[in-house]
């Protein structure tokens, strides 16, 4: 089949969209390739395509599980087969997913970078047909991007396995700078290809509104600008107190984050979705592999710590082409509370060193063990315990991980999941079940599907809606047929991980060289300077200033942010005065001239003309003499 057939098939499109086409040409000739798209452009449809017009397996490294889980279930749906694995999963569901990549015909293995470098892993790939890499959020290979994972580093490694697979990087917050490093990170090749979807959104208009009272201008907001909206906040916490506000003024609202399980997330993303609820109140957590194209408001309510994490949220507003607006409240209070963070993330190093002692007497762990081990990690108890700081203690097992002490993966919440450990034939031949135990069994094998060749994941809560069983009396039943050995049975578990990677050492020999921790400090500091830059602006076209930061060229100003609509004092309006002013120094830089050979060259209004002109007189931003215009 074509790529078009292949796209009309599976997602039903008759045409690609903007540079979707060209990468999959170009990963489709074989070439190392780098996709820059913004938010929303279509990632997924410029893997997903190639690979399945390829023979073999798909390698897809991302770091959003949910994301992942999201993905395989939407490949299976169009009846794409499609596996993951992920930090949380135990040997034995690795191992048959692994498997199932050899010999059962898979098109797609999502994987976590966490697991690239297990030796099972790298074992069962030997055996793999592998098509192609795909490096998902590739901008967190880079120790100059926003959000680097140390984990992501371990793909040069795979990529020596496979030197002949072509490897497609894509990302949608990328510098210069980070272009730069992740072709060098993984090992592009001389005929690579880099295609970049411009980052402008003409429908979106970016608005600053600086405010002491930020609730109140929250609400004011929500009731002059109507239609689907979200509201960031920057912890757990907030979300909930946002929300109440909200909905004491008559405003439908739910609240999400990474802490909800994962029913209750699907419920509030599916009121949202569907126009039930109007706003939900947000961390960071939500919003990758959102697609709801109507959403006309993204406001942030506290200021993210850098440029990318906010364009990348701003650009959720506004996918349907149609006008939005992206609205950041600023205060002077969050300057001082952006540099805040900088000690939050990158605390003292005798701090880190201290935390990395308390983690090995929480699991008692002796000095030169741990090589290998596994551990849920409760963030809570261990704070209490030792006194610590749950966000210093988050940032400090973070710079342990870089550092490559250990692995600290985030919240993982990890649904019920069996599989039968006995063959068909076998469970049936058994009669000596009573009757709540047989209900359940025939309502689970009814339900789900592949029980006896792979984990599956259940939902007690709708197996006892269709049993009748109390969800304790169902936990019982699975719990003594994992007992029996007829299944194995995991129940739900959501927590964090810490993973040695080697083995113990003295709190004094741990090195958290310049490049793990100064190098990085440095980078985050610059962050936050940008964005503080942009909030407090006054003078620049918002929209210029963020496609800039990420290393857009853009001759003209949006003409729809605050700064392009708020009154210069000449009369014009801000983004006309600061394009006049432009091109009028540009012009007289290279040759002064005459007024009216100005107002020529410039070939514009006369009016707006000799106002700016007038305007830069009277500052002395320029000169005359003689009749002669200079700078």
């Amino acid at each position: 089949m074509t790529y078009q057939e292949i796209l009309k098939q599976y997602w039903g499109y008759d045409n690609f969209r903007g540079i979707q086409e060209d990468i999959i040409q170009s990963v489709g000739k074989g070439q190392d390739t780098l996709g820059l798209m913004p938010t929303g452009g279509g990632k997924s449809i410029a893997f997903q395509v190639p690979a399945l017009s390829k023979d073999g397996l798909c390698l897809v490294i991302t770091p959003l599980i949910a994301l992942m889980k999201d993905q395989v279930r939407n490949l299976r749906e169009r009846g794409i087969k499609a596996l993951a694995i992920y930090s949380g999963m135990t040997r034995e569901e690795i191992v048959i997913a692994l498997e199932n990549c050899i010999f059962g015909n898979y098109k797609f293995l999502y994987i976590s970078p966490e697991r690239l470098d297990t030796e099972i892993f790298q074992n069962k790939l030997k055996h793999m047909k592998v098509s192609m890499i795909t490096v998902d959020e590739s901008h967190c290979i880079s120790q100059w991007g926003y959000d680097f994972r140390p984990a992501y580093l371990k793909i040069a490694d795979i990529r020596k396995m496979l030197p002949d697979v072509p490897i497609l990087a894509l990302t949608a917050t990328a510098t210069p700078e980070v272009v730069k490093d992740i072709q060098l990170k993984l090992g592009f090749r001389e005929n690579s290809q880099t295609f970049r979807m411009s980052f402008e959104r003409k429908n979106l208009a970016y608005i600053v509104r600086s405010t002491e009272d930020k609730p109140k201008e929250l609400i004011h907001i929500l009731k002059n600008v109507n239609g689907s909206a979200i509201v960031y906040t920057r912890n757990r916490k907030r979300t909930r107190e946002v929300a109440d506000l909200i909905s004491s003024h008559g405003i439908s609202v739910t609240f999400y984050h990474a802490g909800l399980n994962n029913e209750v997330k699907d419920q509030r993303q599916k009121s949202w979705q569907t126009g039930e609820t109007r706003v939900i109140v947000a961390t960071n957590a939500f919003g990758m592999g959102i697609d709801k194209p109507d959403v006309r408001l993204v406001i942030h309510i506290d200021m993210p710590d850098s440029p990318e994490a906010y364009f990348q949220e701003a650009g959720r507003a506004g996918r349907d082409g149609q006008k939005a607006y992206a609205v950041l409240l600023h205060a002077k209070s969050d300057k001082t509370n952006l540099n805040k963070r900088i000690t939050d993330t990158f605390p003292d190093k005798d701090y880190i060193r201290n935390v990395y002692e308390n983690i090995h007497y929480y699991y008692q762990m002796a000095m030169g063990d741990g090589l290998g081990c596994t551990f849920a990690f409760n963030i809570d108890e261990f704070c209490h315990n030792f006194k610590h700081s749950p966000i210093q203690v988050d940032s400090a097992l973070k710079i342990l991980t870089r550092a490559g002490y250990l692995e600290y993966t985030d919240e993982q919440d990890n649904g019920s999941r069996l599989i039968f450990t006995l063959r068909r034939d076998e469970l049936y031949k058994l009669q000596e079940y009573d009757a709540e135990t047989e209900k359940l069994i025939n309502s689970i094998l009814r339900s789900y599907t592949g029980l006896f060749t792979d984990y599956a994941y259940i939902n007690e809560d709708s197996l006892s809606v269709r049993t009748g069983l109390s969800h304790q009396q169902i936990y019982d039943i699975l719990i003594m047929l994992n007992k029996r050995r007829i299944l194995h049975y995991i129940p739900r578990k959501k927590t964090p991980y810490i993973i040695y990677t080697r083995e113990r050492q003295e709190k004094e020999r741990i090195i958290l060289s310049r490049e793990v921790y100064e190098d990085r400090q440095e980078s985050y500091v610059a962050r936050i300077k940008a964005m503080i830059s942009y909030a407090t602006a006054e003078e620049n076209c918002r929209s210029r200033m963020l496609l800039r930061y990420f290393g857009e060229k853009n001759e003209h100003n949006c003409g729809q942010c605050d700064v392009c609509l708020q009154k210069h004092e000449t009369g014009l309006k801000q983004g006309d005065f600061q394009d006049l002013k432009e091109r009028v120094l540009n012009l007289l830089s290279k040759s002064p001239c005459s007024t009216i050979e100005l107002i020529s060259l410039l070939n514009t209004d006369k009016e707006k003309t000799d106002r700016t002109i007038s305007f830069l007189l009277s500052e002395e931003i320029i000169h005359i003499k003689d009749g002669i215009l200079y700078t």
